[in-house]
């Protein structure tokens, strides 16, 4: 009646947020909201600083959580308080918050570093995937498009090339509504070329008449997330690294398709181009002949497995303790 600030509860202002915002990640934050509920969901959202986040973060760190994904949830505090502070108002005018607190960034420096497989090693652990990760395995070290893109490669993003006698796919940079789901662009927003070499074109090719829409379907439906217990068992049982030092997530597939191409010497814009890096440019405008030129540099990585292209060394860090 007076002015006063009503007392209100990180819950509410979480509520309030989910409600209110239309972000293409949100899910992703709504996940991020339920874990810190279970520790400062009835918390006076004035009271949150990192003192009083102190439990929360200890409780993440025991659990084994790296602070990269601590670093995801606190982002979406930080993003409330501020908007507690300088956008939403009560009946009064008066804002949810007087001041947003600073939230420091978090330094466990225990992220997992990624893990570029050998043809040796990527020959072991590919037999033991089942076959339609396998497939999907395949495509994705010879194109290096992210597991993502993968899993959702559809069929309307094909592209026939006339001039080259083959085709392309371009996979959206901006978030699109299809039938079963929401597609949510590619990481960078723009529209990403991916070209195939003769191992990727074979796969395409493999995969033709299984679903009217996925190039990768699983049971008749698209497949929603490479890096699940198939994924991790044949890992596992093809010896390689578990200890979490390394990551074990098929993004290492893209890192492995980095590294042969700059083994094979292929230039470092062209290396840009088709990792995927943020270009600034439109990528859906190259002719035939920058097209051809994409092509080329990524079948210089097929001939490695004959002898034809230099092998590249990868360096493990052995850790002694003691």
């Amino acid at each position: 009646m007076y002015g006063v600030r009503p007392l209100r509860t990180f819950r509410q202002a979480a509520a309030k947020y989910l409600n209110e915002t239309e972000k293409r990640s949100l899910n992703r934050d709504a996940n991020c909201l339920r874990i810190l509920d279970r520790y400062i969901g009835d918390m006076a959202i004035e009271e949150i600083h990192m003192g009083t986040l102190q439990k929360y973060l200890k409780a993440r760190k025991d659990e084994g959580i790296k602070s990269g994904t601590a670093s995801r949830e606190l982002a979406v505090v930080r993003r409330i308080s501020t908007l507690a502070a300088r956008v939403w108002r009560d009946e009064n005018n008066k804002l949810w918050i007087d001041t947003a607190p600073l939230l420091a960034l978090l330094k466990w420096e225990d992220a997992a570093e990624p893990y570029p497989l050998s043809w040796k090693e990527q020959r072991r652990f590919f037999k033991l995937l089942p076959d339609y990760l396998h497939k999907m395995a395949l495509f994705k070290v010879n194109t290096g498009l992210r597991a993502q893109g993968v899993c959702w490669l559809r069929w309307d993003w094909e592209f026939e090339i006339p001039e080259l006698n083959t085709s392309i796919f371009i996979t959206p940079g901006k978030p699109v509504q299809y039938a079963d789901g929401l597609w949510p662009g590619e990481k960078n927003k723009e529209d990403q070329v991916v070209v195939l070499n003769r191992v990727a074109k074979s796969v395409i090719d493999g995969q033709r008449g299984l679903h009217p829409d996925y190039v990768f379907p699983h049971r008749g439906k698209r497949i929603f997330q490479m890096n699940n217990s198939g994924w991790q068992t044949a890992w596992e049982k093809a010896g390689l690294p578990i200890d979490g030092s390394y990551t074990k997530a098929p993004h290492n597939l893209k890192h492995t398709f980095g590294r042969r191409l700059r083994a094979a010497g292929v230039a470092f814009e062209t290396r840009k181009v088709l990792l995927h890096h943020k270009s600034g440019g439109i990528t859906t405008h190259y002719s035939p002949a920058k097209l051809e030129e994409l092509i080329n540099a990524v079948e210089k990585i097929v001939e490695k497995e004959s002898g034809k292209n230099p092998a590249f060394t990868l360096i493990r860090r052995n850790v002694v303790n003691g």
